[in-house]
């Protein structure tokens, strides 16, 4: 059985669209391939009549300043991301997660836009990306919009983008000013290309020692992407000291709703260990940002 019938190449984000909307049958954007492909191959993703090749959209493989953000576009290598010194001056949790994503050959393949499409509640882009506080660029045949970067996932393994007319075109980030700073760290089984277990970012801003503003993304502590607003809550205005950081993890461990998973742990183990990630991700963020 051929896993597709067409395949195209477009070089803008118009042609890209155009293509998605007038495929006779079926079609799929498609950037690295290296989940796609598997899943048409292993019958986890039904056939495709047509596969739109978005590497070749100069668009989307742009990463620079725009004003006052970080732009990365979505079909930008997850090596790039991890080895670019824009985003280790800017966006340090981003780098600290890309250079997790699997191993070397699939991280000089693979997209950063194909690792939040893949829309995995605990993908480690998609934690920095929600702690960074992303926003995205979504095109449609209406044109193109940003949009809050979790209203992209509407649940595990489940895009709300349309993908047989809508791709995500690139992220926009805030650049880093002084006394801010991000971290990202995670826990996974040493076996090969380890899965997290458990995966944490935080990003913060600090005022001598005040926590002025923090956001907080653990992963999977929902069944979309999650960020802890209550402990953000709790810790903005606050010292960060040690009744502080335990009443912050209480509040966390109320809101998230962390899950069991046959492969990586279940959700009391889960919870038992958090404490300790988190601990040590907002002391990173906290010392980076002095």
């Amino acid at each position: 059985m051929n896993l597709w019938q067409d395949y195209k190449r477009p070089a803008s984000v118009a042609e890209a669209i155009q293509a998605l909307v007038s495929a006779p049958s079926s079609s799929m954007p498609i950037a690295g391939g290296t989940d796609l492909m598997l899943d048409l191959k292993q019958g986890r993703h039904a056939p495709v009549h047509t596969l739109i090749d978005l590497t070749f959209v100069d668009e989307m493989k742009r990463l620079e300043l725009r004003g006052s953000e970080l732009f990365i576009g979505a079909a930008v290598a997850v090596n790039r991301v991890a080895t670019d010194p824009l985003v280790g001056t800017h966006a340090q949790a981003l780098v600290e997660a890309a250079n997790l994503i699997a191993g070397p050959q699939v991280r000089n393949t693979a997209t950063i836009g194909g690792n939040v499409a893949h829309a995995l509640p605990a993908a480690d882009g998609t934690i920095a990306l929600t702690a960074l506080d992303a926003q995205a660029e979504v095109a449609s045949p209406a044109g193109t919009r940003r949009m809050p970067f979790t209203a992209l996932f509407a649940g595990p393994g489940k895009s709300a983008i349309d993908k047989s007319k809508e791709i995500i075109v690139g992220f926009y980030l805030p650049i880093t000013r002084h006394h801010q700073a991000s971290c990202f760290k995670r826990i996974m089984r040493p076996q090969g290309v380890a899965l997290p277990i458990l995966n944490c970012s935080v990003w913060l801003e600090r005022e001598k020692d005040i926590v002025t503003d923090i956001h907080i993304a653990v992963g999977p502590g929902g069944s979309t992407p999650f960020r802890a607003t209550e402990a953000e809550a709790f810790l903005r205005g606050k010292p960060l000291t040690e009744e502080n950081l335990s009443g912050a993890l209480e509040t966390l461990l109320a809101q998230a709703k962390f899950r069991t998973s046959a492969r990586r742990a279940s959700a009391d183990y889960r919870r038992h260990i958090v404490g300790g990630l988190f601990k040590d991700v907002l002391e990173t963020a906290w010392g980076r940002a002095a």
